[in-house]
């Protein structure tokens, strides 16, 4: 499919931008949300995702979810945790239109999950396989994260790099190279999509889509 005919994305990490991180205690460990109880939506993402659909973006959660392979927990708990997503964003008329996980690690306890592979992040195959599936222009799109790996990824794939946080000196030092600094920071996926909304406005020349009630 020619590139002018496939569809924007906004590529969004999970855990830390859509879901807080949690501390488990027993394990000393800040980490996904190993049960139903502890997955929770942070304030503003409902509507941060109704501005992306606003936009003509389609949203594509990408996430590194080792859990499974460290035996945390089940893969139907993630299908759990992506019911109660979509059930909460309901209500605001908000929707994502895939969800990608990579359940790999290098120290996997189940076997076949034991590798290394191209989809976990930094790798793009995540991101690289929405592009086939869903027909998404890559060089349009952009990818946000908290993490160091997610603006890697994003920026190995061609899109435009969002961080959520704070950009701290400590990054600069470990992100290489120099030319992976994200495009764009923000404290959190609401500021983001209003940051990415005007960067979309100013690419194209048209006027910005307004924020107010949505």
């Amino acid at each position: 499919m020619p590139n002018q005919t496939r569809r924007r994305a906004v590529f969004l990490d999970r855990d830390g931008v859509i879901n807080p991180l949690i501390y488990h205690r027993d394990a000393g460990i800040v980490d996904s949300p190993f049960t139903l109880a502890q997955f929770r939506i942070l304030p503003g993402v409902p509507r941060a995702i109704r501005l992306f659909n606003r936009l003509g973006l389609a949203v594509v959660v990408v996430s590194n979810q080792p859990g499974v392979a460290k035996k945390h927990f089940g893969v139907s708990l993630l299908r759990q945790f992506n019911a109660k997503l979509t059930a909460e964003l309901a209500p605001w008329g908000a929707h994502i239109d895939a969800i990608y996980y990579c359940l790999h690690h290098p120290d996997s306890r189940v076997a076949e999950l034991r590798k290394r592979c191209l989809c976990r992040k930094p790798g793009t195959g995540m991101l690289r396989r929405a592009a086939r599936e869903l027909h998404l222009a890559l060089a349009s799109s952009y990818m946000v994260g908290d993490g160091l790996t997610d603006i890697e990824a994003g920026s190995r794939a061609g899109c435009r790099t969002v961080f959520i946080g704070r950009w701290k000196c400590e990054h600069e030092a470990f992100i290489r190279p120099r030319s992976l600094r994200p495009d764009l920071i923000a404290p959190d996926l609401w500021r983001a999509a209003r940051l990415i909304r005007t960067d979309l406005a100013r690419a194209s020349g048209r006027p910005l889509v307004p924020a107010s009630g949505v």
